[in-house]
């Protein structure tokens, strides 16, 4: 079994389909652009994957269910979609949000493709910040009064597991959901990164978080690692040039926000969530 797979690994539900599939050992590869004809489908959403060449799945359940995985029960879907919250300010300062974005790079082989796929990376990255502000503006996704409160449910699960895992001995679909999660809250440091690290009713997580990075201590998309032990150092960031070419594909995606900005928000709109 071999995965091709569209996203980048700042997205929590594209961590889970690479953790999962290296907890198979399966190979990938991982491209930063959508496949033509995802794109006219469903724009920019992320992940969308191909199992063996055949037909394109934008569903991770889905995509784990075919990788063996089990699938969440509905409370367990819900839990796992209220630990995401607080996602809405990775923008907060606008700046790392870009640095962090060009960091993350292309997985080509070509230091040419890597360059216009970084390029043209800028345009996803503009298109995530139109998603967040109309999120915030439309009133989608609200911030907590508590963001500790979002990951009790796990705690309570960890507590009750007859494992080291939220249900058993082995990770399953919901350790990698969850993790995929706290990898995005660390990518891009978010409020809820604080209570995961310091808030007293969570001891249960961070020894989860603990016990999943050293299960994957060689898993090379680990941004964790920076704020909880064992201490794991970040992905290889790309390269100067590489980088360079993602601020200019953003400096031209807001030179074209007449054009830009209409297309990102038909796509906000229109793609099924």
């Amino acid at each position: 079994m071999q995965l091709s797979i569209y996203g980048g690994d700042h997205s929590p539900w594209v961590q889970a389909i690479l953790l999962a599939a290296h907890e198979r050992g399966l190979p990938l590869t991982l491209r930063s652009l959508p496949p033509w004809q995802t794109f006219r489908k469903w724009g920019f959403l992320m992940p969308v994957v191909s199992i063996d060449d055949s037909d394109w799945m934008k569903e991770s359940a889905d995509v784990l269910a075919k990788i063996g995985f089990a699938r969440l029960n509905p409370e367990e879907a819900q839990a796992i979609k209220a630990a995401w919250q607080g996602v809405t300010h990775r923008p907060d300062n606008l700046y790392r949000f870009l640095s962090e974005f060009s960091k993350a790079g292309d997985s080509g082989t070509s230091a040419l493709l890597r360059t216009v796929a970084n390029f043209f990376r800028a345009f996803i990255a503009l298109y995530m910040l139109t998603l967040m502000l109309v999120a915030r503006l439309a009133s989608k996704i609200q911030d907590p009064d508590d963001f500790g409160e979002q990951f009790l449910y796990w705690e309570r699960q960890l507590a009750e597991s007859p494992g080291s895992y939220l249900h058993g001995e082995v990770p399953d679909t919901a350790d990698f959901l969850l993790f995929g999660i706290v990898q995005c809250h660390s990518s891009v440091p978010v409020p809820p990164l604080a209570n995961l690290r310091t808030d007293p009713r969570l001891p249960d997580i961070r020894q989860w978080i603990a016990t999943m990075q050293t299960r994957y201590c060689d898993y090379p998309h680990m941004y964790s690692g920076s704020f909880f032990s064992p201490a794991a150092p970040r992905p290889t960031p790309a390269s100067r040039l590489q980088r360079l070419s993602f601020f200019c594909g953003f400096i031209t995606a807001l030179g074209l926000l007449p054009i830009t900005l209409p297309l990102n928000l038909y796509f906000v709109v229109s793609t099924p969530r």
